[in-house]
């Protein structure tokens, strides 16, 4: 008899695992606390990891949108803008979309068109679990309509939570989220733009950052930009009081430059927002018996690592991976899934670190040294540019000059 698993959650996690279990021959069924499937988003990427992931998924459909003319610039106190190196600059040349373009992507590859011969993945929209009973041979699950209150109880193989930082299915099998969340005393604010900011190029990204506070824009391809608020903070809670726009207004408020203004303005009219605090969620085990963890929900790389999307893409290709491999035997299919998992994800929790100096340096010494060092790494790709122009023109003018030497 096929084995069913209950999926929590709609998200990249959510819809990666689900893909990944019907490829390993097990039924999936979705639920999702909203009452519809959210699109949109912010600017993400995906590395050469996250894209072998993509291929694994057979996610035939996502669309990418790697800025092809567009620069990035750094905006100083003066408002003066310099070239810079922005976040596709990093090592691996990380290819850039937003986050519903993913989804997309996995929507489609769950819920196939009539076209396709297949048959989509069950998915119940308002619903959440209230109660997870594992018994060791099957899990018995209370779900609530959200929408009614009305509930029901259903038996499934295994379960997986894909359900976000703030995670249920970790609370309910794992313990209270204090446990497992690390705080990073820092927030986020995260929103697509409906253009560019004035006197810019339309795929121009920009950077304008101060000493716990930083306001980045990114340019895509064929999209207008997204842009990302961040700043420290030692009262977190406190953030989520009063007007959230007032609030970044006041964060910001001496940052002056057009392009910051405009980002600023745009947050009185934007519906499609993140904003949040910043967090990383630590575990000595992502399963417990027929519970599973995955995504955010089980360690939260952060947006600060930029490698949330490739996580879940990993995670859900190396679900279907393992369940293949070990049949009959789900806590070696889930060891093994961990095992796989667990160093990479340990690295770039660590990476974190590093990286939110890149995003938002904590001090005024950090912010220093963050200039001196984009400057000097600018200017080493702005020598290897020139260098690499200066070989390949060598070989024409050498040959001009055989040329004139002809009798």
């Amino acid at each position: 008899m096929q084995k069913r698993a209950l999926v929590v959650g709609l998200g990249i996690a959510g819809m990666s695992a689900a893909s990944g279990l019907r490829r390993a021959g097990w039924t999936p069924v979705i639920v999702e606390r909203a009452p519809e499937r959210r699109t949109g988003g912010y600017f993400i990427n995906l590395t050469p990891e996250g894209m072998r992931a993509v291929d694994d998924l057979g996610l035939d459909t996502l669309h990418t949108r790697n800025p092809e003319r567009g620069t990035t610039w750094s905006l100083n106190r003066r408002g003066h803008r310099r070239p810079a190196l922005g976040w596709l600059d990093l090592p691996g040349r990380p290819t850039a979309m937003v986050r519903g373009d993913v989804e997309a992507a996995l929507w489609q590859r769950i819920r196939p068109d009539g076209g396709s011969g297949e048959s989509g993945v069950e998915v119940r929209f308002s619903t959440a679990p209230v109660e997870i009973v594992d018994d060791g041979t099957v899990v018995e699950v209370e779900l609530e309509d959200v929408s009614t209150g009305r509930r029901s109880r259903e038996s499934f193989d295994l379960v997986v939570g894909a359900d976000g930082l703030r995670s249920t299915v970790r609370r309910l099998a794992f313990g209270p989220h204090e446990r497992f969340m690390t705080t990073w005393n820092a927030m986020i604010c995260a929103f697509p733009l409906p253009g560019q900011a004035p006197s810019f190029g339309a795929q121009d990204s920009l950077i304008s950052a101060r000493s716990g506070r930083a306001v980045w824009v990114f340019g895509l391809a064929d999209r207008a930009p997204t842009a990302l608020l961040t700043y420290c903070t030692k009262d977190v809670g406190a953030q989520f009081t009063g007007d959230r726009t007032e609030r970044l207004r006041d964060v910001f408020a001496d940052m002056d430059h057009p392009a910051v203004r405009h980002v600023l303005d745009t947050l009185t009219t934007t519906t499609d927002c993140l904003f949040d605090s910043v967090h990383q969620v630590k575990m000595d085990r992502w399963s417990t018996g027929r519970v599973l963890l995955a995504g955010d929900a089980a360690w939260c790389l952060n947006l600060f690592s930029g490698m949330g999307t490739t996580a879940a893409l990993r995670g859900g290709a190396e679900l279907g991976r393992v369940l293949a491999e070990h049949p009959g035997d789900l806590p070696a299919a889930l060891a093994a899934w961990e095992a796989r998992l667990r160093p990479f994800i340990t690295t770039h929790q660590r990476m974190a670190r590093l990286k939110h100096q890149w995003f938002v340096p904590t001090n005024r010494a950090l912010t220093g040294v963050r200039t001196l060092v984009l400057h000097l790494a600018v200017n080493a790709r702005r020598a290897v540019t020139e260098a690499r122009l200066l070989r390949a023109a060598a070989p024409a003018a050498n040959g001009v000059r055989r040329g004139a030497a002809s009798p």
